[in-house]
């Protein structure tokens, strides 16, 4: 998969900033992605975003750290944190912002480490793709925790974008996994690149909450957004 979104990312640090990503998803169709938005600094944040950083606490792992907005952040303010990401691209420009630790892969390819908070923003828990994936998402993260640790994540409930007749066709519990209403396929495009399809998962409370109940995590809802989004922090039952 061409590195698109790291290209981008390293394109507007250098000012060689001319176009913002295109996205085409399977509900929303075409949508633009401003490249400054993904360079914001702490007062430009939504407030969920805020609250999720003001929670972090210990040894933190950005999961999806993208240019390092939020790690950069705790990293200001004396956190032990590491960004994790699957683009080279956004890693390099992580480091070239200052970032002093970072991995490059993707949560199931972290060995031998734990940490105190898991930070998965911007819809983080999105990256398990579908509900079919999620149950060995949720298992790996919970190896990733030290005892006591918390996972601190956001996501939006996109039932808005969908009519009463969509619904009674794409049905929202989990025994229907395969007709789930938040599973949305993307496509990215930079410049004259475009990005294979890929899966991701925006998952409504009740669901993320069922889903936890079922892999041993308590769900705690945090605080809700203006618009269908949540902040949830997870942790281990004991």
């Amino acid at each position: 998969m061409r590195d698109i979104f790291g290209q981008a990312l390293l394109d507007y640090h250098s000012g060689n900033y001319e176009e913002d990503i295109i996205t085409y998803s399977s509900v929303g169709g075409e949508d633009r992605l401003p490249l400054p938005y993904l360079f914001r600094d702490y007062k430009a944040m939504p407030k969920i975003e805020q609250r999720a950083l003001e929670l972090c606490q210990g040894a933190v792992l950005d999961i999806g750290c993208g240019a390092g907005n939020h790690a950069l952040y705790l990293q200001e303010n004396g956190l032990d944190i590491t960004g994790l990401d699957i683009s080279e691209g956004a890693i390099e420009t992580c480091k070239l912002r200052g970032l002093k630790k970072t991995l490059y892969g993707t949560i199931y390819s972290v060995d031998g480490m734990k940490f105190d908070t898991l930070l998965l923003l911007m819809n983080g828990i999105g990256i398990a793709g579908s509900l079919t994936k999620l149950d060995a998402f949720l298992e790996q993260i919970k190896n990733l925790l030290l005892p006591g640790g918390q996972v601190l994540l956001d996501s939006s409930d996109i039932i808005y974008m969908f009519d009463d007749e969509e619904i009674i066709e794409n049905t929202k519990t989990i025994a229907s996994v395969d007709q789930y209403y938040g599973q949305v396929t993307f496509i990215t495009q930079y410049r004259s690149q475009k990005s294979t399809p890929f899966d991701w998962l925006y998952l409504d409370y009740t669901t993320l909450k069922e889903s936890c109940k079922a892999n041993g995590f308590c769900c705690e809802l945090v605080m809700e957004g203006e618009h269908y989004d949540y902040l949830a922090r997870l942790s281990v039952k004991k």
